[in-house]
């Protein structure tokens, strides 16, 4: 009989028979959990894996895990049916908490935000809006709603779960050059540290959504913490979606459902500021769910004299300028900003309080020498697709002195 089996053999049977049943409910947990990212059970014997899932369980005894997660437990229950609904293993939520410990407030240093941390690129490329007022990879619901599809897309690409969850990580083509070097797509020979097919974060981050789950998956360690409620939350605790006209503050809908608005911007860090966009007719933010019916009884919109628009600063702008574009005293937009002086820096953001029937005065740029679509696009913050159309250009060619409508 070989060493590891026979091993097995003496622990089963010289255990009580509650702890027999409770090893035997686990391990069959843990082969599940395996299985579902597509990884042979044998992996569950991987040195690093225990070494990482030791190493969280002791960091975790001291609450921080918990700590982390309280914020986030409202809309665990959401998250979960939308992976659902997604055809996507359950088991993938472990890919969000490696990720971001589920803060929707994550940003790291290579610019990648919220929960699911996508970088700006990959975010816009799967619907998600990032701008002056909003940065939708913080939205809980949309950014799921992306990571799924992307992942889902990842798997159709290689076929396995752990690849798909290592290429979110690495990216597609690392992966692809990761599977051509080794000659396989087997986990063990792309984890091998010797040859080092994978980057160490890479080879590190598939074994910390395994053994986030296996701490997760562990009954007996989450009772004894006193939070298996963290993960297994019912749909009666989880969020709403409701609609808000534009421009409208947290702060007036908190104040109608009765909860701080502290409390609301948490469920809606994806707002850059305590208001909903000013475009649009209306936009979508999330309440708890035990407060929809307060919602539906008590709101009404907010009587909106003035309306908030985000201006960056760019080369040439003053106050006086700014003051004339949107029809308001300079001053005003000094006080608004607690502006001590009238100097402004480049790319620095200002909230200008606007009347609420103001439209934008139509504006032309004249085209100076060295100036491109792409130049000229950036500098207003258009598309080139769009500086195109707004000037019903066939293409791409603009000659010095041309007057082109930027807004």
């Amino acid at each position: 009989m070989p060493l590891k089996f026979l091993f097995l053999f003496i622990i089963t049977f010289s255990l009580p028979a509650f702890a027999v049943l409770n090893f035997q409910s686990n391990h069959s947990k843990e082969v599940k959990l395996l299985r579902s990212f597509d990884i042979s059970p044998s992996f569950l014997n991987d040195i690093y894996l225990n070494k990482i899932t030791e190493q969280k369980r002791a960091r975790y005894k001291n609450k921080y895990f918990f700590k982390t997660m309280n914020d986030a437990y409202i809309f665990i229950p959401l998250v979960k049916k939308i992976i659902s609904d997604a055809d996507v293993p359950s088991e993938i939520l472990y890919l969000a908490m490696a990720e971001s410990n589920f803060s929707t407030r994550a940003y790291s240093k290579k610019r990648a935000s919220g929960m699911w941390q996508f970088m700006p690129y990959t975010g816009r490329m799967y619907g998600l809006k990032i701008d002056d007022y909003v940065d939708e990879r913080r939205d809980l619901v949309k950014s799921t709603e992306a990571a799924v599809k992307y992942l889902s897309y990842l798997h159709k690409k290689f076929g396995k779960w752990y690849l798909a969850a290592i290429a979110y990580n690495c990216g597609e083509g690392r992966l692809r050059k990761a599977i051509r070097r080794a000659g396989t797509d087997d986990l063990s020979a792309l984890l091998n540290a010797k040859k080092k097919y994978l980057p160490r974060e890479s080879r590190r981050y598939i074994r910390k959504i395994i053994a986030l789950a296996l701490i997760g998956y562990d009954e007996s360690y989450m009772i004894e913490n006193e939070c298996d409620y963290l993960l297994n939350r019912g749909n009666a605790y989880s969020l709403a979606t409701v609609f808000v006209p534009a421009g409208e503050s947290l702060n007036h809908v908190a104040k109608q459902i009765s909860i701080p608005t502290k409390e609301l911007k948490k469920l809606n860090r994806h707002l850059k500021y305590d208001f909903v966009p000013p475009y649009g007719n209306e936009y979508a933010i999330y309440i708890p769910y035990i407060k929809l019916s307060e919602f539906k009884t008590n709101y009404s919109p907010a009587k909106l004299q003035t309306m908030y628009l985000v201006h960056t600063v760019t080369s040439g702008d003053n106050l006086s300028y700014l003051g004339k574009k949107y029809s308001i005293p300079y001053g005003r937009i000094k006080d608004f900003n607690h502006l001590r002086s009238d100097a402004l820096s480049l790319k620095q953001k200002l909230i200008i309080p606007v009347s609420k029937t103001y439209k934008p005065k139509k504006m032309h740029y004249t085209v100076r020498n060295g100036d491109t679509l792409d130049s000229i696009s950036k500098l207003f913050k258009l598309s080139i697709a769009d500086l195109k159309k707004i000037n019903k250009l066939r293409s791409d060619m603009i000659r010095i002195g041309d007057k082109l409508s930027v807004r």
